[in-house]
């Protein structure tokens, strides 16, 4: 039976109508709406999450790539409820957090020392203020376009448009109205893979730069990863002058057993952590080199760098963070980095037999759905493929995977958990074709009339 969304009588949009009154916008978070309403889940297993209507989709969203392993994997499940019994939080450590952070440092050559935070967020804010604590410089360089949380200095030049780019280097914009700028005027924008104006531009800044905050795979750039000669001049420059490298690792932890990192080589001095690490619970990290996280330590007076958090380290997210990286094998990783291949072959086989101009990108289990054949690899090139018309279809062809079992994110991106096989994927391929075959025949008949 085909879903129908939107639908005015649906559980979703009383529920909807009811959350206008109580949230600005109607949702408690930005990401979650879309018009003419959002969809409210009423229960998910595995790769499926079930509505109040009693549809179930494929999760091809998955919280924004935070559920690697699909929804209640039992042994996370079985992990929160047996921690939840004995407490679930306390003003004192736990050896679950000892033992989570053990398993993580193992996993990255980089990681010396760790600490825990709430949310990738929360973890990129520290890893920039222990940058500066460090180096007692100010400034933080970052790629324009990238998106690394919700940290007024990390949001910097998020999503500048033509208009404030600037000629010779990038502008730094503030993200949102009324950010200050002394926050604006300590961000040093860079050209994602552009090697020579990125290294005279943090040349031109390096006696007040504190460090470089940096993605290697961003999605806001194409879902194209870094050159190699990038990786080395970000590498090379930071050793050069003791500057601090800091990988954010929040998305991309998930592409190999340890992280981003290992698989292209960039050897950061600090990681941000999150979403994979938790098992589905609010989770942040920052791992790195011990020389650098000492301004962490308060164990003998002050800290250089105060870091605190009544949430950091809880034992129930230790817990399911336990329990998870137990599952995140080598060979779960490889696995699903194969399907995530097989999802972006046929996707782009669906584009050539719909016609329709269009490419997918991403790495390992990560995919992203482009309505243009433009050349990506940088913020820039990303903004231009990505117009007012684009956008549009790109939100067109979300609301017609709703209605054929599929949940994929309104702006293209999406992800796999180990739940999914080949049945999961095809059915993906399947529905997106479908779907464009019908946006290519109403576009005919339009043209038509």
């Amino acid at each position: 039976m085909r879903m129908t969304y939107p639908d005015p009588n649906s559980r979703s949009a009383q529920l909807s109508r009811r959350a206008q009154q109580v949230y600005p916008g109607g949702t408690t978070r930005g990401q979650t709406y879309y018009a003419p309403y959002p969809i409210y889940v009423e229960h998910a297993e595995g790769c499926r999450v079930t509505d109040v209507d009693g549809d179930a989709r494929i999760d091809f969203l998955n919280n924004y790539t935070v559920q690697f392993f699909g929804h209640s994997h039992p042994d996370i499940v079985a992990a929160v409820q047996a921690q939840a019994a004995r407490g679930m939080c306390f003003t004192m450590p736990s050896e679950l957090d000892i033992e989570l952070a053990e398993m993580i440092i193992g996993r990255a050559a980089s990681f010396e020392h760790l600490r825990f935070a709430n949310t990738g967020t929360e973890a990129v804010m520290h890893a920039i203020k222990g940058a500066r604590a460090y180096t007692g410089k100010p400034k933080i360089a970052k790629c324009e376009g990238v998106y690394h949380g919700a940290y007024d200095f990390a949001e910097v030049s998020l999503d500048s448009n033509p208009q404030v780019w600037g000629q010779d280097r990038p502008q730094s914009v503030g993200h949102t109205h009324g950010v200050p700028d002394g926050v604006t005027s300590d961000v040093v924008i860079l050209p994602f893979n552009d090697v020579a104006a990125s290294e005279r531009i943090l040349e031109q800044n390096v006696d007040d730069l504190a460090g470089v905050l940096f993605d290697v795979v961003p999605s806001r750039c194409g879902g194209i990863p870094a050159s190699s000669d990038y990786i080395k001049m970000l590498k090379a420059f930071t050793r050069a002058h003791d500057r601090v490298l800091i990988l954010d690792e929040v998305v991309t932890w998930r592409l190999d057993h340890g992280g981003a990192q290992t698989l292209y080589g960039v050897e950061p001095d600090m990681t941000t952590l999150g979403k994979v690490i938790g098992g589905g619970m609010p989770i942040g990290a920052v791992a790195g080199r011990e020389e650098i996280m000492r301004v962490f330590d308060s164990s003998a007076g002050k800290a250089l760098c105060s870091h605190s958090g009544t949430f950091a380290g809880n034992p129930v997210t230790m817990a399911a963070g336990i329990a998870a990286m137990k599952l995140l094998t080598p060979e779960a990783v490889t696995r699903l980095n194969g399907l995530g291949e097989r999802a972006r072959a046929g996707l782009r086989e669906a584009f050539r037999l719909a016609d329709i101009d269009g490419q997918v990108t991403g790495e390992g289990s990560l995919v992203l759905i482009h309505f243009s054949s433009e050349p990506l690899g940088d913020y820039r090139a990303t903004w231009r493929a990505h117009t007012d018309r684009r956008a549009e279809m790109l939100e067109d062809l979300f609301h017609r995977l709703l209605n054929r079992g599929i949940l994929f994110s309104t702006w293209g991106l999406g992800c796999l958990s180990t739940p999914m096989g080949e049945l999961e994927v095809d059915h993906l391929i399947e529905a997106v074709l479908a779907s464009l075959q019908e946006m290519k025949l109403e576009s005919e008949k339009e043209m038509v009339s």
